[in-house]
């Protein structure tokens, strides 16, 4: 059993053990495309219907495989000397020997432990994952999915997360989207351990400028959700946002890519049953915007998350965050 950080940092070597946003799926085709995760490149790759995703290193002279090619036979190409890969990444040519050489032993590219698609991502797992992908819950045909643009930015991914989590911060930095005065006390919350995370429950008074009930007179702009937060480690959560008065349902799935020590990329998928798909467009709009505001502070964070919990003054308030850095010592330190 290894001890876990007193500061968690974008490059930590225990977190190869878990799930990890790289891409947008639809930034993922036949031609390689270059993701860090954990400072190291990743080279992705759709074949057919798979997506491979490989360190982005020729074994030979350490070209970017993201300067070579898929074939039409689905192997991938090194664009320096040619050397061939297959799906396990093995090679399979070396031009220079001919078709009939044996390949050394080592002529080898290295891939993924595991490779999924889910909430309109690519996620992948360096070694084999400790942790599952994000659980969508009831999300269903009546939901219409939304995607918010991937901001690559400074920062940790530890304190992405915290700051995802964290209700206070809402009045303060929100105030321009949906934080009100009312809301700048924090509810009461539940908060319950599961094996891959926690859940935190609470209820909140919002504003909630995209109810048309608001401009026809029919609900008051402030209003309530209950907000259930479902965590899974190290860097993923989604919030699912019940409105009370308006009715319906939002999920929102938050991911954090940690790329390189202090640099990041954000992901944020978006699934409602309350609103018509033409008003999507809106809702990613305003779902930027609130990003936006966060990232004012976020980027100039620290570029690590502290997990011993004596290094920072904690209140009652800071419940659901507390826990956030619980897990993630529990997740390191075995």
């Amino acid at each position: 059993m290894s001890t876990s950080p007193r500061e968690l940092t974008n490059v930590d070597p225990g977190l190869r053990r878990a799930w990890h946003p790289v891409a947008l799926s639809t930034e993922v085709d036949t031609e390689p495309w270059q993701a860090w995760l954990l400072g190291e490149p990743w080279a992705l790759v759709r074949v057919g219907d798979e997506v491979r995703a490989f360190v982005d290193r020729c074994p030979h002279r350490r070209a970017p495989l993201t300067a070579g090619t898929v074939l039409d036979d689905g192997t991938l190409q090194c664009g320096y000397h040619g050397w061939r890969f297959g799906a396990d990444g093995a090679c399979t040519l070396i031009p220079a020997l001919g078709a009939d050489a044996t390949m050394p032993p080592r002529a080898r590219i290295v891939p993924a432990a595991a490779v999924a698609e889910l909430a309109g991502m690519i996620w992948i797992a360096p070694e084999a994952p400790r942790t599952p992908l994000p659980d969508l819950g009831a999300v269903d045909d009546t939901f219409v999915l939304g995607m918010l643009s991937p901001v690559s930015t400074p920062g940790s991914a530890g304190a992405m997360l915290d700051n995802f989590l964290d209700v206070a911060h809402f009045p303060f930095v929100h105030a321009g989207t949906f934080g009100i005065d009312e809301s700048d006390q924090v509810d009461e919350y539940a908060v319950t351990r599961t094996p891959d995370g926690f859940l935190a429950v609470t209820e909140h008074s919002f504003a909630n400028h995209e109810d048309p009930g608001v401009a026809s007179g029919v609900r008051p702009l402030v209003q309530r959700r209950k907000m259930t937060y479902t965590y899974t480690g190290p860097f993923t959560a989604t919030l699912e946002l019940q409105y009370i008065d308006a009715g319906g349902t939002n999920l929102i799935v938050f991911a954090v890519q940690p790329e390189r020590d202090g640099h990041c990329r954000v992901y944020t998928s978006i699934y409602r049953n309350d609103i018509a798909p033409e008003a999507m467009a809106a809702a990613v709009a305003f779902e930027e915007r609130v990003l936006a505001e966060d990232l004012v502070i976020q980027h100039r964070m620290p570029p690590s998350l502290p997990l011993d919990l004596t290094t920072e003054v904690h209140t009652k308030a800071d419940r659901v965050t507390i826990e956030l850095r619980r897990v993630l010592a529990d997740f390191l330190a075995h």
